[in-house]
């Protein structure tokens, strides 16, 4: 609610202007927490265990007499390395019947599971092997939330995940897996997502499914599922992702500025310093920056998996695992979304993309392609992952 005073005839009245978004929020916030029974405070609810949840009000819209909203639930844990964000569409013939639908469909969808999670019930092992590291969890996996669906016994789509999932668990104490399907007519949307991010490999999975058994002529049908990962270990990570963001930060404004190698060996040595001493995670930094650049700019569509070269010449080998399982990266990846939403020049962005390999790679994939009197343009590539090598003995991904 805001106040503001507005003059007229030389007498001063008070004007209360409200904010749709704020009552709706509050609306979405006491439905919630009475089917959650927390505590309200400061504008979100707090849970046991540590969990708080937070609400934005996205669009509001209204097509042919019918409220139709979009809420963004936001779920934080000290043991989460992210937000769990998760956006809901929902509709009814007023606001308070739409807040109402949103929150059914996130308490279906994310909190059934999250829930499970504190209560341990019904937990399913999942073990994970890569890279000479064991990690044990346990997966919550139970409602599927669906939207058009009409006789149909719910699938469980985590089911089509089963041999893949372990292969993009890594260290972290928290993953969460969403599969989001949708249909209408011929047009559909398959998404797969852990702890947010996109997985490029994994909706080729449900391509069977939603073209043979979701039935969209008619209308429009979504089936939502989510699935939490709890390490039955603590998080044993030497650093916290507070360094990692800070050192890239900083790393990314030195390499935009680097103009010859006595420059790029000093922002190395730098680096170093400030991640304490942490050659390893130094080395990824200061590997995956120029990468993830490339990856965010150049236009080339690049796959889920990274590839650990060890050992030279003949004796070298590649080692492939999922970006998901390296801790740093995604880290990374923030760091530059957000030096790259503040529209720096080109000339600086430039300065760091030229030294990553891919920008190499697909220089002289292009320059290749025409002198064999081909045109190839960027997004005509695809990379399954990036290649790197670290030179200590004792490295171990986190």
């Amino acid at each position: 609610m805001g106040i503001f005073k507005k003059k007229n005839n030389q007498k001063t009245e008070e004007v209360q202007v409200t904010d749709p978004k704020a009552d709706i929020k509050s609306t979405v916030l006491e439905s919630l927490n009475e089917k959650l029974n927390g505590t309200l405070y400061d504008d979100c609810i707090i849970m046991p265990k540590g969990f708080t949840i937070d609400v934005q009000i996205g669009r509001i819209d209204e097509s042919e007499g019918i409220k139709i909203l979009q809420t963004i639930f936001i779920v934080k844990h000290d043991d989460f390395d992210e937000p769990l964000i998760e956006p809901v569409d929902s509709q009814g013939q007023d606001e308070t019947e739409a807040a109402k639908m949103a929150v059914d469909i996130f308490c279906g969808g994310v909190w059934h599971p999250l829930d499970q999670s504190m209560t341990k019930k019904n937990p399913q092992y999942v073990s994970v092997d890569f890279l000479r590291q064991h990690y044990e969890f346990d997966m919550y996996c139970q409602s599927v939330v669906r939207v058009g669906v009409k006789d149909k016994a719910p699938t469980m789509l985590v089911n089509f995940l089963r041999t893949e999932i372990p292969k993009y668990l890594g260290s972290k104490k928290y993953y969460w897996l969403r599969i989001y399907l949708a249909k209408y007519k011929e047009k559909k949307i398959i998404e797969v997502r852990i702890n947010g991010s996109v997985c490029v490999e994994l909706p080729k999975y449900f391509e069977e499914y939603v073209e043979k058994e979701m039935h969209a002529e008619e209308t429009f049908v979504s089936e939502k599922q989510y699935a939490i990962f709890v390490q039955r270990e603590e998080d044993k990570c030497p650093f916290k992702k507070d360094i990692v963001m800070s050192a890239a930060r900083e790393t990314i404004s030195m390499m935009e500025k680097i103009n010859n190698h006595e420059e790029y060996v000093a922002m190395a040595d730098k680096l170093e310093e400030l991640v304490d001493g942490d050659k390893n995670l130094a080395s990824e930094i200061r590997v995956f920056i120029p990468e993830i650049f490339a990856k965010l700019t150049l236009g080339y569509r690049e796959g889920d998996s990274l590839f650990l070269l060890e050992g030279d010449g003949d004796d070298q080998q590649s080692l492939e695992f999922k970006k998901t399982q390296l801790r740093s990266y995604f880290y990374l990846q923030q760091a530059v979304l957000e030096y790259l939403s503040t529209s720096p020049s080109q000339d600086s962005v430039t300065r760091i993309v030229t030294n990553s390999v891919a920008f190499r790679e697909l220089r002289r994939a292009i320059e290749t392609a025409k002198e064999n009197g081909k045109e190839l343009k960027p997004g005509d590539l695809y990379v399954p992952g990036t290649s790197y090598k670290i030179g200590h003995d004792d490295y171990k991904v986190w």
